[in-house]
């Protein structure tokens, strides 16, 4: 850690300019850095000085800010969303680093994922997903009495841990296979539990499965990796769940 004065880091960037364009990394000196700083702050200060030298600035998402929506994701010396645990890269502050520091930073390193400029990766694989499975089909109208389907209260809470996910992609860029296995079983678990997912729990366990496979994910091999850095901790035990739905599913279709 560093104290309350400010300090100067050298950040070494992917730069690409778009996606049928080769990349190289790129070093910039950052200067008068406060600790209380967060990481994309830090970007900011960077953009702004290139942009003051006429120069592009670099390209990364961000969106809340606040470790909800997982834009921002980014590998930051190597590790997914940063050196803190269970956290988004807005949510790392430039006091983890010191004077002087060599700060490297890229794009999420996946197939399914394709860089679209600089720090930018097309993560719309996660949508085809989604679009897949991951609903419930309902009539429209007002909203049901909240008590008028019971609901257990572990299950209820096992379905919100899973619906906790915010699809940030950490989870795939982590995984040496590139796995979308915790995105893709999460997004089941939470609709497999409740009752209101009951109609179509095995078609959208066929149909998502598919999917996660059409989009060129890799297969799990339980490294554990993804539970490691999902800011929201979300659960192996979640992709145990979806094998069984997929599963049964199977031998459901084949009656």
């Amino acid at each position: 850690m560093t104290s309350s004065k400010h300090f100067s880091v050298t950040v070494r960037v992917w730069r690409q300019a778009g996606p049928a364009e080769p990349g190289k990394m790129v070093s910039y000196r950052v200067k008068d850095i406060s600790p209380d700083m967060s990481f994309l702050e830090m970007l900011d200060i960077l953009n702004d000085e290139l942009i003051k030298k006429g120069e592009t600035p670099i390209a990364f998402e961000s969106d809340c800010r606040e470790g909800i929506c997982g834009s921002c994701g980014l590998v930051v010396n190597g590790d997914v969303h940063g050196p803190d645990e269970h956290s988004t890269v807005c949510q790392l502050h430039m006091r983890r680093f010191r004077d002087g520091d060599v700060i490297t930073v890229e794009p999420w390193r996946v197939k399914a994922f394709p860089v679209l400029k600089d720090l930018v990766v097309d993560r719309s694989a996660l949508d085809r997903m989604i679009a897949a499975g991951g609903f419930i089909s309902v009539n429209t109208g007002a909203a049901p009495e909240a008590n008028s389907i019971p609901v257990e209260k572990d299950k209820a809470e096992e379905a919100m841990d899973a619906a906790a996910c915010i699809g940030c992609g950490a989870c795939v860029a982590a995984c040496p296979n590139g796995a979308a296995m915790l995105f893709t079983g999460a997004k089941i678990s939470q609709l497999a539990l409740l009752p209101q997912g009951g109609p179509e729990r095995s078609a959208r366990a066929l149909n998502m499965v598919a999917a996660m496979d059409k989009q060129g994910f890799g297969n799990c091999t339980n490294e554990y990796e993804c539970e490691a850095v999902c800011p929201k901790e979300v659960k192996v035990a979640n992709i145990a769940r979806m094998n069984r739905e997929f599963l049964l599913a199977n031998l459901l279709s084949k009656k």
